[in-house]
């Protein structure tokens, strides 16, 4: 009776140490990424308030520390000037473009993704198929072809052409209603098809269903799409770069390409001030829908 006494003890004894053991293991796993994803943001802020101006000699506590990259930022500073550049112009540029290519994204992709699930139409398996090897190819492939096609476009309706916000918006909504589309069917999969047809019975047309019945339940799945395309479009470079010439119509990506361009007068100290203020807006998005955007993504992963 002592001896399986004993050996209770013992195997008790090491099963609370390995339970502590995970935890121990758990906590330092946990607190290595937390540390790998601060830690660039942590720098960003030391060297927007490091006045040296340089990544060369840049320290984590800056020893020249000051707001002097602020003031050089929003051109305030005489001694340091860039012309007629606005930072506030790039910053309302990328929310008015990301807001309104957000909207017209959700809009599409709601009356496409809604067409593909519940209508049956010669071609849709097809069409679906093809969207998704689309999306397959890299962006990078079809820069030069984008260019040619915003080109020509413009010579048409000078509105949608080369540097204009219009025919930029139109760019981003071709790149992205691709996976929105699928992700948006997949999820108006899950919703069961007694719904649309107790609206049939009651006398409903395909529209008042889905208006009235189908897009409230859509909540989730648009709050998530609706955050990915505006971060999607407010942190692109490329194509804004190639699309955009004029100064004023630069989007905030663009823009603070500017201060890092010249060879020995690169600006790091002006790039960190405007690309931390820029993320605020981001920042505020997750921060007041975090609880929608867990919500989206994990509603409709298991199908009851």
């Amino acid at each position: 009776m002592s001896n399986l006494t004993q050996t209770y003890n013992r195997l008790r004894g090491s099963q609370k140490f390995q339970k502590k053991f995970s935890v121990a293991i758990r906590l330092i796993v946990a607190v290595l990424l937390i540390a790998f994803a601060v830690f660039p943001v942590i720098w960003l802020i030391s060297a927007s308030f490091d006045n040296s101006n340089s990544l060369a000699t840049q320290n984590l506590i800056p020893v020249q520390a000051g707001i002097k990259n602020y003031q050089r930022l929003f051109n305030q500073d005489p001694q340091f000037r860039f012309g007629d550049l606005s930072y506030w112009t790039w910053l309302w540029n990328s929310v008015k473009v990301s807001t309104i290519t957000t909207f017209l994204s959700i809009s599409l992709t709601t009356l496409a993704a809604y067409a593909f699930s519940r209508l049956r139409f010669k071609g849709r398996v097809t069409i679906l198929k093809t969207i998704l090897l689309v999306q397959v190819f890299p962006n990078l492939l079809a820069m030069v072809a984008i260019y040619v096609i915003i080109f020509q476009f413009g010579e048409i309706i000078p509105m949608l052409g080369l540097n204009t916000h219009a025919g930029l918006i139109m760019v981003y909504l071709g790149g992205s209603m691709g996976m929105n589309i699928w992700l948006m069917k997949g999820f108006l999969d899950t919703i069961p098809r007694a719904i649309d047809e107790s609206g049939m019975m009651d006398g409903a047309s395909n529209f008042q269903i889905f208006w009235t019945l189908l897009l409230p339940l859509l909540r989730p799945i648009l709050v998530v799409i609706a955050i990915l395309s505006f971060i999607g479009t407010y942190g692109e470079f490329m194509l804004a770069r190639i699309l955009l010439t004029d100064v004023s119509k630069y989007t905030l990506m663009v823009g603070l390409q500017i201060f890092t361009s010249g060879m020995f007068d690169q600006k790091w100290g002006v790039f960190a001030a405007g690309a931390l203020i820029g993320a605020l807006p981001i920042m505020i998005i997750y921060l007041s829908l975090q609880d929608q955007i867990a919500g989206g993504l994990t509603l409709g992963a298991v199908k009851e």
